[in-house]
């Protein structure tokens, strides 16, 4: 377990030579996480609808062919012959659509989801993005957290030691003992805690990645990081009603929807085709044995009464249409309120990370200062204690302040929808080498 703990802990503070970095965690997740497989397949079914829909316009050709028995009941004389015959036929024919209002729309349509199964593929790849990031940062926060228990469980020890020893001598009371001990095994209940956490952490990523992660390249000390640029709230706002990809599916839905409503009016439409076609026909027993042609000529047909159907399906699409209208609304409101709630997660995460450093800086003072009052006699056991306690509560905060304050300039990024590969890059620039 101890050996266990200090690769742990080494994994927190170093970023040796085979370290992983996020990039290399991404590009594993490209290659190996499941709903990103997923994802990539459903897009490439996606990709046939064009195909399908540009099917309707072109030639349709077919090949039949039959053949028949015939054994009549009335027999007359024939001379000898047979009167049971056997009658074939074949032939092939083409049918070219001429007007096919239906058929023009489904294939606007094809295109429409061919676009809607790219925009979803993107949004895809901004989820992994997101997933491997949050999932990577989830690693080295309980690798942070783990350390800053480690040490407060070994400070508890050492300040356990000291009390008994000075109860020993009578310079303090058992109290301060207890307390002591107490601490201690509170500390010692936290490194557990968190080494399952950090355990969990690890397989959590596993799953994105599909393997068991390497050790992770830390987010070095003391890195500044930048406020979003722009500036402006606004602007983020206006970027992400407008080009988050989640926007831009449901304005590709809505079309489609649109479209759909003009396929269902054309069901009371003629349709026109140019149909060709070539047979052949053999019976033995007639007087021409065989007959061979070839037709050529327009087919007309107007739809007249089918049941009220066509005008059914006409408002069931009118309908979805309103439906889609509504879920383009709430994705525009949606897009702006994670912009928003994004880009204050980065300006407070900032904030909240000055603070915090000067916090920590003022609980290591206080420490120190604590300790020393315990040595001369102007403190007493259970100040130190908590100074420890402080500084350990401290350090986690910060750490998880930095990781929130870096995913939230991703889930910016991801809201205005332009968060990609180079964004993986400038954070990974910031780990250790």
């Amino acid at each position: 377990m101890k050996r266990i703990l200090a690769i742990c802990i080494a994994g927190v503070f170093s970023g040796g030579a085979l370290a992983a970095d996020l990039m290399q965690t991404y590009r594993d997740a490209l290659a190996n996480d499941a709903r990103f497989a997923a994802a990539r397949a459903q897009y490439e079914a996606g990709r046939e609808k064009v195909v399908q829909g540009r099917a309707g316009l072109l030639p349709q050709v077919g090949l039949a062919a039959d053949t028949t028995w015939t054994d009549p009941d009335y027999k007359p004389d024939l001379g000898g012959r047979s009167q049971s015959f056997n009658s074939n036929g074949y032939g092939v024919q083409l049918t070219q659509p001429l007007f096919r209002w239906q058929n023009w729309v489904q294939f606007k349509q094809g295109e429409l989801q061919t676009a809607l199964s790219a925009t979803q593929f993107g949004l895809a790849r901004q989820d992994l993005v997101l997933r491997v990031a949050e999932a990577y940062f989830n690693v080295l926060n309980a690798q942070d957290v783990l350390a800053a228990v480690t040490q407060l469980r070994t400070a508890a020890a050492e300040q356990l030691e000291l009390a008994k020893t000075s109860f020993e001598v009578g310079t303090v009371t058992i109290t301060d003992v207890h307390e002591a001990q107490s601490r201690f095994d509170l500390a010692s209940a936290q490194e557990i805690a968190a080494q399952n956490q950090l355990e969990v952490a690890r397989q959590s990523l596993a799953q994105v990645i599909g393997k068991q992660p390497e050790p992770l390249a830390g987010l070095r000390e003391g890195v500044a990081l930048q406020r979003p640029q722009p500036e402006a709230i606004a602007d983020w706002v206006a970027a992400a009603e407008s080009g988050s990809f989640g926007v831009q599916a449901q304005q590709l839905a809505r079309e489609i929807a649109a479209r759909e409503v003009e396929r269902a009016r054309a069901g009371h439409l003629p349709t026109v085709d140019i149909v060709a076609s070539h047979g052949v026909d053999t019976r033995p027993q007639v007087a021409v044995d065989r007959v061979e042609a070839t037709t050529i000529g327009l087919q007309l047909n107007m739809p007249l009464y089918a049941g009220g159907r066509v005008s059914s399906v006409s408002r069931e699409a009118a309908a979805l249409r309103m439906k889609a209208d509504a879920d383009l609304e709430d994705a525009r409101r949606s897009a702006a309120l994670a912009a928003r709630q994004s880009w204050l997660g980065v300006t407070s995460g900032l904030a909240q990370i000055r603070a915090l450093e000067a916090a920590r800086v003022s609980s290591m003072s206080a420490l120190e200062a604590n300790k020393l009052g315990y040595e001369v006699g102007v403190r007493i056991n259970i100040d130190v204690l908590n100074a420890q306690t402080q500084l350990a509560d401290t350090l986690q905060q910060l750490s998880r302040a930095r990781y929130d304050t870096l995913l939230a300039q991703l889930r910016l990024k991801a809201a205005a929808g332009t968060l990609g590969e180079d964004d993986v890059a400038a954070i990974n620039a910031l780990l250790t080498p």
